[in-house]
């Protein structure tokens, strides 16, 4: 399992597509021939990543579009990259220590 905190950098794999329908998602891993599906709310997200390097930017912008907790928006940004990261969609990216 992927080791995602709110500071962790993320960024998209290479060898993932990603084709939008009516709001939702469904990402392909073409290395691994995965598809995830992603509901509107998992879509945003997914399109913040591809803006933000960091989860906690990502997690600031969904504060301001959506009525929802810091706590539980973090928790669920988490939660989804975590998923994702499993899936090789996204990479936590380590940072070299200070």
């Amino acid at each position: 399992m992927a080791d995602v905190s709110i500071v962790s950098p993320v960024r998209i794999s290479e060898d993932v597509l990603f084709q939008e329908l009516q709001g939702e998602a469904v990402l392909l891993n073409l290395k691994t021939g995965v598809y995830f599906g992603l509901d509107s709310v998992g879509t945003r997200i997914w399109q913040l990543l591809g803006e933000h390097e960091v989860l906690s930017e990502v997690v600031g912008a969904m504060l301001r579009e959506y009525d929802v907790t810091e706590e539980c928006c973090a928790s669920d940004v988490m939660s989804l990259v975590t998923r994702m990261a499993d899936h090789g969609l996204v990479a936590v990216v380590d940072r070299e220590p200070k």
